[in-house]
């Protein structure tokens, strides 16, 4: 960093989505920001594989939420279409494949899943499926208003008048399965608007009812795809910070975070190769716990951080297949026949199940560029438990981090299992005979490679005690100048999720600083030129034909009063 600039300097720790986008802002705000990063590449988990014209997309493959990507890049200054994001509506959003051959179209069309719910719970299923949604939406529009939005500093926060009196209306204390069984009477749609919860890396028998969410922005505003794979949302991001003035050095690892001679203020880091940098603030977005563990003193809160409840992690296949398979859409889930059980050997067990669900994504279907022409790229992510050390295995089954033969059986018996799965519900033949080449990513792999905790991929789990202000904070307890953001801070995992929290660890930076926020004072969207027919008006109380109504009871009862008291 130039000791000549009064520019104030920031390091950011790992060029990941919530990383890059902090960067950006950092950088529009006047700070000199370098980002360190550990891998070749950018985007962590939200990265490509490639192999031979055959692209993957390693972590996430669908957009979810897009007002928070388009937030982020207005608060930048520019757009997704500027920086050359094209977002794909995928449609159907998903084909749900269940042991006995049936298979439920999920939809945004509201006639289509009219078409879909009545055929299983007749014409009041699709009622009450109007109600689950109206439910959902309330979950949606609270938690991004009131908990996406807002930062959860202690416990006090949670008293803010405009947050407890949603609190129980969020439903934190009931399960997303429990609260779906309130809509839904039959078992398979429960299922169906319930396996989401994966997506936070949590059984639906656990994950909180507030979570219904997720399946409300799929129905409501659609599952997206940008074109080019996933990654050209981040490449978008890092091409505006750069533009900005971020500094970017891959294959540059850190080794620990600087403390001044205090141990209570950050005054940067210091690289594997020994070299020394320094910097007002810095902003870590590796795993949180592995940061807390490894590259800063070790402390009680520390040791208790890993002692925490995980997300899952995942067996992740990606196959380049020589023709294309027409009987997957882009979307596909396959749902265990034991759908309890299966989640019970993730989450309690820590194992992979015997009859796993899982989660097929065809990237080639939506964008024909993810594969030569005529052939398919494909997408396995099978859910299993995360990796657990000498101290949790003892006494208990799980994986086992040393045992790679262990592994590879798992990934055989998941091989296998996704093959005859696929092939007996969807009528797809001879899956193996089509695969030319495989990568496969394990929780192994994604400790190693991402330095992931346990190798869970979505971080710490998103139980109630483990989100809003029991979540790690954004800002270190005591260490000042030191910041966090990324899917084990708050708010929490998920892309967008991890975006909406690099806005509120941005504001807390430039907070100490005293700086404003440089994306405040932005132009007010659809206000502008307002015309009288598009104003809201509100209607009265009480009608005309209300008003005759109590005044004709009124005078009836004044007459019946008279007669008794005479």
């Amino acid at each position: 960093m130039s000791k000549k600039s009064a520019r104030k300097s920031a390091v950011v720790v790992g060029a990941g989505a919530g990383g890059v986008a902090t960067a950006a802002r950092l950088a529009k705000a006047g700070f000199e920001v370098t980002v360190f990063e550990k891998n070749h590449f950018t985007g962590g988990r939200c990265s490509l594989l490639h192999h031979e014209g055959y692209r993957f997309d390693q972590g996430p493959s669908l957009l979810l939420l897009p007002g928070l990507f388009k937030e982020t890049f207005n608060d930048l200054g520019t757009s997704l279409e500027a920086e050359g994001v094209q977002l794909m509506k995928c449609e159907p959003n998903y084909n749900i494949w269940f042991d006995d051959g049936e298979c439920f179209e999920l939809s945004t069309d509201v006639a289509r899943m009219k078409h879909e719910v009545e055929k299983w719970e007749g014409k009041d299923g699709f009622e009450r499926y109007l109600g689950f949604l109206q439910e959902a939406h309330r979950h949606y529009e609270i938690s991004v208003a009131q908990v996406l939005k807002k930062n959860f500093t202690s416990l006090l926060s949670m008293t803010r008048p405009a947050f407890l009196r949603h609190l129980f209306p969020l439903h934190p204390f009931e399960s997303i399965y429990s609260r779906a069984s309130k809509y839904f009477w039959t078992e398979r749609l429960r299922r169906v608007f319930t396996f989401g919860s994966m997506y936070m890396g949590m059984s639906p028998f656990d994950a909180p009812g507030t979570y219904s969410l997720l399946q409300y922005t799929e129905l409501a505003e659609g599952i997206w795809y940008p074109k080019g794979g996933f990654h050209s949302v981040v490449a978008a991001l890092v091409r505006t910070g750069e533009r900005l003035g971020v500094n970017y050095r891959l294959s540059t690892p850190i080794s620990s975070i600087k403390l001044d001679a205090t141990g209570q203020r950050a005054t940067g880091v210091m690289l594997e190769n020994g070299e020394n940098i320094s910097a007002d603030v810095v902003i870590i977005n590796a795993d949180l716990v592995y940061a807390y563990s490894n590259l800063l003193p070790q402390t009680s809160y520390s040791r208790a951080l890993q002692k925490r409840s995980t997300s899952c992690s995942s067996i992740s296949f990606y196959w380049a297949m020589d023709r294309k398979i027409p009987e997957l859409t882009t979307h596909n889930i396959f749902l265990a026949e034991h759908y309890r059980e299966s989640f019970d050997d993730i989450f309690k067990k820590q194992l992979i199940p015997k009859e796993p669900s899982f989660y097929l994504n065809v990237p080639s279907r939506i964008d024909p560029t993810a594969a030569p022409e005529g052939k398919d790229s494909i997408v396995v992510l099978v859910p299993v438990g995360h990796l657990l050390d000498e101290k949790q295995g003892i006494g208990r089954k799980g994986l086992d981090v040393q045992n790679k033969q262990d592994w590879e059986a798992m990934v055989s018996r998941a091989r296998q299992t996704v093959f005859a799965t696929v092939e007996a519900r969807t009528g797809a033949r001879d899956l193996q005979g089509a695969l030319v080449k495989e990568i496969v990513n394990t929780p192994q792999s994604w400790k190693e490679v991402f330095n992931l905790d346990k190798g869970a991929i979505l971080g710490l789990s998103h139980s109630f005690f483990n989100v809003l202000c029991f979540r790690p904070k954004t800002k270190h307890p005591s260490i000042k100048g030191l910041h966090f953001v990324g899917a084990s801070a708050h708010p929490g995992t998920g892309v967008p999720i991890v975006l909406a929290g690099a806005k509120l660890t941005c504001g807390q930076v430039l907070e100490g600083f005293g700086m404003n926020q440089a994306w405040d004072g932005g132009p007010t969207i659809g206000k502008k030129g307002l015309r009288d027919i598009d104003r809201v008006h509100t209607l009265p109380l009480l009608s005309n034909i209300h008003i005759a109504v109590l005044t004709l009871a009124f005078a009836l009862l004044i007459y019946v009063y008279s007669r008794l008291a005479y």
